[in-house]
C-alpha cells in the first residue's frame, strides 16, 4: 500500500486512460518515497476561455476555470480524469502539475466584445477551484473579475478557498447591482479529517469566516455540501448546515459522492489507507447508490444517487434547512439586463 505525501491527496500516479505507460515518483537512493513534491506550473495561453454546459444537472450555462488541476488535492475531485487529456495523471500529476491559462482576462475581454455574444451567468469554478494556493500570486482569478466588472456581467463562484475574501472590493459592489453570488464548498467541520480528505483547502472554520465576510459585504452566498461520503462526512450534514446557516449563508445545496472514471479507484486507495476497517462499507453504500456501480453517470442520478440511503441523505437535507431557516438548491437569480460593453482605444462615439 502506497503512504500518503505531506500535503497531497492521492497517494499514487497512475496511468491515465489514453497513455500506454506512465511517469511514476523517483525514488530516493535509499528506495523510500520523497517526503514532498512540488508544484510545477505550466503555462498555457487559451484559444477559448469561457466553457459552454448543457447539462441539466447544473444549473448554468457558461463557466470559467482558470486553473487546470487543482493544488487543494482533495481525493474525491471528479475534475481528476479531465487530466488525462493533457498525458498527465488524474493522480499526484492532478494536484501537482497546475496548468495556468495565462492571458485568461484579456481572452474573455474578446469573447464578450463579440457581435453575438449573449450575456448568461457565468459561474467560475465549475471544475477547478479558482482560489487554489497558486492564485495569491498568478491573480488568474482577479483578472478575470476585474474584467466581469467593467462589463457589468453577472456571475457565480464556487469555491471551498478562503482567499476569495481578498476580492471583496470586486464582489460587494457588483452584489448590491445584483450582479455577483458565491457558493463556498463544505465537506468538514473536522480539521483532522479536512487534512487527508483535501489537504491544501482552507480549513472549516477559515470557511465559515469567509462566509461571514461576503454576507458582511453584501454578497449573496450559499453552501454546498460538495461531496457528501457514507461513512466519512454524511453525519456532519446537520452540523455543517447549523454552522452555515449561523456564519451567513442562506441557500444550500449538496452533491453525492462521485468516482468516475480513475477517481474510483484513486478513492479506494486512500481508504485503505486512512479508514482500512471501513473500506468495505463506504464503498458498498456507495455502490447501493449508484446502480450497483462505483459511479451511475446519467442526467438525473449523478449528482444525487438513487436507492434507500440516497434519499435518506436527500430527507435530512431537506428537513435540516427547513430547520435552518436555508433556501435548498436555490441560488440567487442574477441579473442580465446590466451588461455593457465598455468603450475602448479607437472606437467611434455614438453623436446621439
Amino acid at each position: 500500500m502506497s503512504n500518503p505525501l505531506k500535503g497531497r491527496g492521492a497517494l499514487s500516479n497512475p496511468a491515465n486512460r489514453f497513455a500506454p505507460s506512465h511517469s511514476d515518483i523517483d525514488p530516493v537512493e535509499d528506495g523510500e518515497m520523497p517526503v514532498r513534491i512540488a508544484t510545477v506550473q505550466i503555462n498555457e495561453r487559451p484559444k477559448t476561455i469561457i466553457s459552454r454546459n448543457q447539462s441539466p444537472d447544473v444549473p448554468f450555462e457558461q463557466s470559467i476555470n482558470p486553473y487546470r488541476g487543482c493544488e487543494h488535492g482533495c481525493i474525491y475531485c471528479f475534475a481528476r480524469p479531465s487530466h488525462a487529456y493533457w498525458d498527465l495523471s488524474p493522480g499526484l500529476d492532478f494536484e501537482t502539475h497546475i496548468i495556468v491559462k495565462e492571458g485568461a482576462a484579456e481572452r474573455l475581454e474578446l469573447e464578450l466584445r463579440a457581435r453575438n455574444y449573449r450575456c448568461r451567468p457565468i459561474t467560475l469554478g465549475a471544475n477547478t477551484d479558482p482560489y487554489q494556493p497558486l492564485e495569491q500570486h498568478r491573480r488568474i482569478t482577479r483578472g478575470l473579475l476585474e474584467v466581469l466588472a467593467r462589463f457589468r456581467h453577472p456571475f457565480t463562484i464556487i469555491t471551498k478557498g478562503a482567499l476569495i475574501s481578498r476580492d471583496l472590493d470586486i464582489l460587494g459592489p457588483m452584489a448590491e447591482q445584483g450582479l455577483c453570488s458565491v457558493m463556498v464548498s463544505m465537506t468538514t467541520l473536522d480539521p483532522q479529517l479536512k487534512r487527508t480528505l483535501e489537504p491544501r483547502a482552507a480549513g472549516p472554520q477559515t470557511r465559515l469566516s469567509a462566509i461571514g465576510a461576503l454576507t458582511g459585504a453584501g454578497v449573496p452566498v450559499g453552501v454546498l455540501l460538495a461531496p457528501l461520503i457514507p461513512m466519512i462526512n454524511d453525519r456532519e450534514l446537520e452540523a455543517m448546515l447549523e454552522a452555515s446557516a449561523k456564519a451567513g449563508a442562506g441557500s444550500a445545496g449538496y452533491v453525492f459522492i462521485r468516482l468516475p472514471l480513475e477517481v474510483a479507484d484513486l478513492f479506494r486507495e486512500w481508504l485503505d489507507c486512512h479508514y482500512p476497517e471501513r473500506a468495505e462499507h463506504v464503498m458498498s453504500l456507495i455502490q447501493q447508490s449508484r446502480n450497483g456501480a462505483a459511479y451511475d453517470s446519467r442526467f438525473g442520478t449523478r449528482m444525487r444517487g438513487q436507492g434507500l440511503f440516497a434519499e435518506m441523505i436527500a430527507q435530512r437535507f431537506r428537513l435540516a434547512c427547513n430547520k435552518f431557516g436555508l433556501r435548498a438548491d436555490r441560488r440567487s437569480a442574477l441579473r442580465t439586463d446590466l451588461f455593457s460593453v465598455p468603450p475602448q482605444a479607437g472606437d467611434q462615439l455614438s453623436l446621439l
